[in-house]
C-alpha cells in the first residue's frame, strides 16, 4: 500500500507541514495520538522511549513527558493543548521543560495543530507547525526534527500494525 507523505517547510511563515496516511481506522489513530499510555509505545525516535509525566487531554490540559535516550539521556517538553474537536483536530503549544514543567525559554516553542480525517480504511493526519521567527524554525530543523519525525511516524505504522492483527 503506497501511503501519503510529504514534509514541507516553508521560511516565509516559519512553519513545517507534514502529511501523513495510516493504514488505520479514524478511532485507532486519533487514539494513538491522544492517549499516554499509546503515545508511549510511539512518539519518540528509536532507540528513545517517550515517558509521560502527566496528561489531561482537554482544552487548558496538557502533556507533560519526556525523550529518554539508550545512555540515559532524558529532555522533557509539555504539549498544552488549547483547542480540541474528537476525532477531527487538536492544538496547542508544545514547550522544551524539565522535570518540573518550567519551560525552557531558550528553545523554540511551536505551535502545533494536528488534523483528522478519515478516507475509509486508512486515516490522513496533517500536522501544521509554526515557530515565532525563521531562527526558531532553523533551530528546531537543525536539532533533526525532520529525521526524529520520521522516526516517530515509523513507530506508529509498526504500532497500528500490531492493532490491526489483534482485531
Amino acid at each position: 500500500m503506497n501511503l501519503a507523505f510529504d514534509f514541507t517547510v516553508n521560511k516565509e511563515n516559519n512553519s513545517i507541514t507534514v502529511v501523513r496516511e495510516f493504514n488505520a481506522a479514524l478511532a485507532l489513530v486519533w487514539d494513538a495520538y491522544t492517549k499516554s499510555e499509546i503515545l508511549e509505545q510511539w512518539w519518540a525516535p528509536k532507540p528513545w522511549k517517550a515517558k509521560t509525566k502527566s496528561m489531561d487531554f482537554k482544552v487548558g490540559g496538557h502533556w507533560h513527558y519526556a525523550m529518554c535516550g539508550p545512555a540515559g539521556e532524558v529532555h522533557w517538553a509539555v504539549t498544552t493543548y488549547d483547542r480540541i474537536e474528537f476525532q477531527k483536530l487538536f492544538a496547542g503549544l508544545d514547550s522544551f521543560t524539565n522535570e518540573n514543567g518550567d519551560i525552557n525559554k531558550e528553545l523554540p516553542q511551536s505551535n502545533w495543530e494536528v488534523s483528522f480525517v478519515s478516507k475509509g480504511n486508512t486515516t490522513l493526519v496533517t500536522t501544521y507547525t509554526t515557530y515565532e521567527s525563521l531562527e526558531q524554525l532553523e533551530a528546531i530543523i537543525n536539532m533533526g526534527f525532520k529525521e526524529g519525525y520520521t522516526m516517530a511516524m515509523e513507530g506508529l505504522d509498526a504500532f497500528l500494525a500490531t492493532q490491526m492483527k489483534g482485531e
